[in-house]
């Protein structure tokens, strides 16, 4: 891992290059969750990369140093019942526009994380598979995004403890899929997914 090449700064020549990513869209519960995030030019972190790659205490030591350095940042939630209605792509995509509309600044250019993106008013944009890996503020994005995702389960699992929400976030591992089975749904649970 030590000799990976270090995360570049920017994709195109605009000085204002908003990236952004998503969270949870695997899950099969609770919301999917984007971030958009433009970064100073002169920006370093050697610590930062790709969410998946790195710990929850590391996410979690990152997220300030995201949020008090970045030029502009902004996550947004779209809930299960709008994934349900217009499907997990659509509302993943949906996410990231909700969070470039908060940034209190304009981007010149958006760089998204995998390999699909409608365009956002007339800014130009670039999709890039991997791109968290590649890219400091598509990490910065994941980073962000993972973690407002699972402060936000984290306060669904209070509510219903049985899903282990507070552990797998969610995601469809065997205690999650146990407990549908024995508990049924929640009011959370996405109803297209297949839950079981």
């Amino acid at each position: 891992m030590n000799n990976k090449e270090p995360l570049q700064s920017h994709f195109s020549t605009f000085r204002f290059e908003c990236g952004c990513d998503e969270a949870g869209r695997g899950c099969l519960a609770g919301p999917v969750v984007a971030a958009a995030v433009i970064l100073p030019p002169d920006f370093t972190c050697d610590k930062l990369n790709d969410s998946k790659q790195l710990s929850e205490k590391e996410r979690d030591k990152l997220r300030p140093v995201i949020e008090e350095n970045a030029l502009a940042w902004a996550v947004s939630f779209v809930d299960n019942n709008e994934i349900d209605e217009i499907n997990i792509l659509n509302a993943s995509i949906l996410a990231m526009h909700r969070a470039i509309d908060q940034l209190l600044m304009r981007p010149e250019f958006i760089i998204v994380d995998g390999n699909r993106f409608k365009p956002y008013q007339d800014v130009p944009h670039q999709t890039i598979v991997k791109g968290d890996s590649k890219f400091l503020s598509i990490a910065a994005a994941s980073v962000l995004a993972k973690t407002h995702r699972d402060e936000f389960m984290l306060k669904l699992h209070n509510e219903f403890p049985h899903y282990c929400w507070d552990k797998n976030k969610a995601y469809p591992t065997k205690t999650h899929r146990e407990a549908i089975r024995q508990f049924g749904i929640t009011p959370y649970h996405r109803m297209s997914y297949r839950l079981i």
